[in-house]
């Protein structure tokens, strides 16, 4: 795909016709890698998250989207983990499916959601938390307008392996990148 043609990307909210796709994207040894997801990914895990996500969009502490082309192929995942309405603060995430990297598509992702959160939510300050190794994604964090604050050392356990994250931020005052 051209540099000069910008993904368009929408958001569905995440339910039960997502799990076969979910399913899929959780079984990456890429996303397993530099995200939270469990290892193994535990029996019934995609439902179980899917139905968290459901709930948080219910009582607004999280809400989460698959991330869905204009032909309604599935890009990945568009997630809001944490959401604090009366901080006015949320941790953003996203996931890109193995077939759309490389294209664009997690900035595409990210700024779509960075507005949702801005605009919608009237979030005051969004945080992402990236693993250090993850080079691609802090990439995109920059280039969709966050600041990195620092290195969280020993921040996340998985599989008895401790691992450093990233902070990144974005403020509401913050300018919209170029």
């Amino acid at each position: 795909m051209s540099d000069d043609i910008p993904i368009q990307v929408r958001f569905e909210p995440l339910d039960a016709r997502w799990v076969g796709d979910i399913t899929e994207l959780v079984t990456d040894p890429e996303v397993l890698r530099f995200t939270r997801v469990p290892e193994p990914v535990p029996d019934g895990f995609v439902r179980s998250w899917i139905a968290r996500y459901e709930t948080g969009g219910l009582d607004g502490t999280r809400e989460g989207f698959a991330a869905v082309s204009a032909d309604g192929g599935f890009l990945g995942l568009a997630l809001a983990p944490h959401m604090d309405a009366e901080a006015g603060e949320m941790e953003l995430g996203y996931i890109v499916a193995r077939a759309s990297r490389g294209r664009g598509v997690a900035s595409a992702i990210l700024s779509t959601l960075t507005r949702w959160a801005l605009d919608e939510r009237g979030a005051q300050r969004i945080y992402l938390i990236i693993d250090v190794q993850n080079a691609a994604s802090e990439r995109v964090a920059q280039r969709c307008g966050y600041h990195r604050e620092g290195v969280m050392r020993s921040i996340h356990v998985k599989q008895d392996r401790r691992a450093d994250a990233a902070l990144w931020s974005r403020l509401r005052s913050d300018p919209d990148p170029a």
